[in-house]
């Protein structure tokens, strides 16, 4: 147990610190670029772990619809878009809004997987409004366009990740997982950098050492590191206790930000960023299964009492 608890500790540290080397790297590398690199560098160790573990590595007539539409809904939809958005916005508030993607899983959870939403997950998604309003809401008011565009951009990730989790328990039940994100991450290289063609192309680049260790850090830590580990957690504990990390990473991602990049960290941040949390926890957390146990265990205890009460009578 004390292995799957420092793999957690390690995944939440790493994903928390993600949003500041991202704002470093993209401040020399074009966001697209960036973006496309960053999934170059960590599909390698995945095709290795294919390779290591002998198995199967062409992707497969079967396979190539599905793995395009994830492609498209992680490494454009997520991943393309965040970057981009994050350019105008800081890397704190960046974590708390993308983080918001629990809750969106949620909704759509509800239209395609017929999860109804019961009264602790709708909690959870008012107090994720109640969130996004704190956060968004001096922006609004205080307009500033480019501000406001990245904060929409990133939101839009945010339902994109969502829309590719809910899409991946719908299409890849029975899926190597490692060899569907191998070839999504490589599909979305290639999707990225075409954009990055189509968009940047007149963008300036250096390669400085913060960018080039920042774009490691996400390629092999972010992406490749935490992805292995993260499933392997999964195999080992409860998917609903495991979660419950993701509401450690937009605090993480606040703290650090504040830390290295000076960034400020605002009253309407702060209460904006208990809020998303909370959502987080209510939308994450399996209350139904306790209930459920709880009720299991009741019966049990009837069941002995009662076997007790017919040997004494």
């Amino acid at each position: 147990m004390f292995k799957v608890f420092l793999a957690i500790i390690s995944v939440t540290l790493v994903w928390g610190y993600t949003w500041v080397t991202m704002k470093i790297a993209i401040s020399d590398i074009p966001p697209i670029l960036f973006s496309s690199l960053r999934l170059l560098i960590g599909t390698i160790p995945l095709f290795i772990i294919l390779i290591i573990q002998r198995k199967r590595l062409s992707i497969g007539k079967e396979n190539l619809k599905n793995y395009l539409i994830m492609s498209l809904l992680m490494a454009l939809g997520y991943l393309g878009i965040l970057t981009y958005g994050m350019q105008f916005v800081d890397s704190g508030k960046t974590s708390v809004l993308v983080y918001t993607m629990p809750i969106f899983v949620t909704i759509i959870s509800h239209f395609k997987l017929n999860k109804r939403i019961n009264i602790y997950k709708m909690a959870g998604l008012i107090f994720g409004l109640l969130g996004l309003l704190f956060i968004l809401g001096l922006e609004i008011i205080n307009f500033d366009p480019k501000v406001v565009l990245g904060e929409l951009l990133i939101l839009l990730s945010a339902i994109s990740w969502g829309s590719a989790n809910v899409f991946s328990k719908l299409k890849f039940k029975n899926i190597d997982i490692i060899h569907m994100n191998a070839w999504q991450l490589i599909l979305g290289t290639i999707f990225l950098f075409i954009f990055f063609l189509l968009l940047e192309p007149n963008h300036s680049i250096e390669w400085s050492n913060e960018a080039i260790l920042s774009l490691l850090f996400n390629g092999l830590f972010s992406t490749a590191f935490t992805f292995v580990v993260w499933f392997w957690v999964l195999n080992k504990i409860d998917a609903s206790k495991a979660s419950m990390a993701l509401m450690f990473v937009p605090i993480l991602g606040i703290l650090f930000g504040w830390l290295q990049l000076g960034e400020k960290i605002t009253f309407s941040i702060i209460i904006g960023s208990f809020f998303i949390c909370a959502g987080i926890f209510m939308n994450t957390y399996n209350f139904k299964s306790t209930t459920t146990t709880k009720k299991q265990g009741d019966v049990s205890c009837e069941k002995c009492i009662n076997g007790l009460r017919s040997k004494f009578n």
